[in-house]
């Protein structure tokens, strides 16, 4: 009996934390049945065949080939669905919290990991993405298994098979996004950090660098669709705020770990793992704008590290004198923190915590169409409306669009030339056009939509107009002294 507790120990300190993160993933999952455009793109590339993923990735988006590949197999097997999109950043998150809370355990003890591990999935970024249908909560997992399997080799000798399982899952995340391999460099920091033996340095090493090799194709590939990422802002100091703040908390928990070189310890990990990934992001951002936070998701399992060993002093340092009162600290911290962060968490529950809803004009275009009307989109990537729910627009004409989504191999379609657009436009009585509601709506740069603007500007007059969640539908009809 007495083995026993060790081991019921053990599993409550990462199935608890795992608990935890799944229920608050759960948590308003739905988010009112609404899908922003990031998760469209996931939505509809899903929807299509392998055959039609193939082709796609060959224009657009190869750098999430590997995920949306996924998610097509779940869409199959589940059918589309809110569940079915964002479930598995659900799990994946619950997995991180899990990997937390072990290394936590193994390195500053039962408190620490379990506060680590509970922390996590309390972080707003990690509230935010573990309900989004894209791959970050995925490589955020992949970190957390890759960090303890580098743990668990330098605690002692272990077998190739670790290697192999290490490597393999840089490489995936490196699949999933190339640049997740910047937890390399945190790895190695660790490595320097502890002094590592010769014996895991030449298998890191080629463990690495053959997952680094493998991505290698891919990041090249992609590099030719850089365009995707040309509307990230460049670098600014504002921008350098979020990370400067999560430094100095990680800072400060560090500390509490009394860091010494050569010494395995949670700053060792924890450290490297959360500011490695915030530099080299931000020196990257430096040659071409890349700094999104959701890119280096990964790095908030260092700061719960961080965060769990500070918990876990504050814990170690009162239980000498209040031992019953001690094992009442986390449950608190817990708690309060929650309180603390509810209207954060409820605003991030709610379909206005992001930029748009895809679907939340679909009932409006349902209400206003009329069957055999026109519509068009401003711009045309705002097809993706119809693309996720196809129903809504049944009946009406894509006046604009010569060549689908599926069948170009992008993710908006293609559309005519202006002149046979506003051809088009002129021959009609009725057209329904799908844009950004203003508050969020950008100039009109693109030649073509200029042309759909003035059009519209002169032959027709708005006779319905809703904007809701970002979206906006409008029906205008040709004024009778435009014939």
């Amino acid at each position: 009996m007495a083995e026993a507790a060790p081991l019921r120990r053990a599993v409550l300190v990462w199935l608890l934390p795992v608990l935890w993160t799944i229920a608050l993933g759960l948590w308003g999952l739905s988010r009112q049945d609404s899908v922003w455009r990031d998760e469209a793109a996931t939505w509809q590339v899903a929807r299509r065949s392998t055959v039609e993923i193939w082709h796609m990735l060959g224009n657009v988006d190869v750098v999430h080939g590997c995920y949306y590949l996924l998610m097509h197999v779940l869409f199959d097997c589940f059918g589309p669905s809110t569940t079915t999109l964002r479930l598995p950043s659900v799990l994946a998150a619950g997995i991180a919290a899990a990997c937390v809370a072990v290394i936590g355990h193994r390195l500053a003890g039962v408190w620490a990991g379990l506060a680590g591990g509970m922390a996590f999935g309390l972080l707003p970024a990690v509230q935010f993405y573990l309900q989004e249908g894209r791959p970050y909560a995925l490589v955020a997992a992949g970190a957390g298994i890759s960090t303890l399997l580098l743990v668990t080799a330098l605690q002692g000798r272990v077998p190739t098979l670790y290697w192999a399982a290490y490597g393999s899952t840089i490489l995936l995340m490196g699949l999933l996004n190339w640049l997740s391999l910047v937890i390399c460099l945190a790895h190695l920091a660790t490595l320097l950090w502890t002094r590592a033996g010769r014996e895991v340095w030449t298998r890191w090493t080629t463990a690495s660098a053959a997952a680094t090799a493998c991505v290698l194709p891919l990041i090249g590939f992609s590099r030719g669709q850089s365009t995707q990422v040309s509307w990230i802002p460049p670098l600014s100091w504002h921008m350098l705020i979020g990370p400067a703040v999560l430094l100095a908390i990680g800072g400060v928990g560090a500390l509490l770990d009394r860091p010494r070189a050569g010494r395995l310890s949670v700053a060792a990990v924890g450290l490297p793992l959360l500011a490695v990934p915030q530099i080299g992001l931000i020196t990257l951002s430096l040659i071409q704008p890349l700094f999104l936070d959701r890119y280096i998701l990964y790095s908030m399992l260092g700061l719960a590290l961080l965060i769990g060993t500070a918990v876990g002093s504050a814990i170690q340092a009162v239980r000498p004198r209040f031992p019953r009162a001690s094992k009442g600290i986390l449950p608190v911290v817990v708690v309060t923190a929650m309180v603390a962060l509810l209207p954060q968490s409820l605003a991030k529950r709610s379909p206005a915590s992001r930029v748009d809803d895809v679907l939340a004009i679909t009932a409006d275009v349902r209400r206003m169409k009329e069957t055999g009307s026109a519509m068009i989109f401003i711009p045309s990537a705002r097809r993706d409306t119809k693309s996720v729910s196809p129903n809504a627009f049944a009946g009406l004409r894509d006046i604009a669009l010569v060549e689908s989504p599926e069948r170009s191999g992008t993710l908006k379609g293609v559309e005519a030339s202006p002149d046979r657009i506003c051809a088009a436009m002129l021959a009609q009585q009725r057209i329904l056009l799908v844009t950004d509601a203003t508050q969020v709506a950008k100039p009109v740069t693109a030649e073509r939509d200029k042309m759909k603007i003035a059009v519209l500007k002169k032959y027709f007059t708005p006779v319905a107009d809703e904007q809701v969640r970002g979206r906006r539908v409008t029906v205008y009809q040709r004024l009778a002294t435009a014939h």
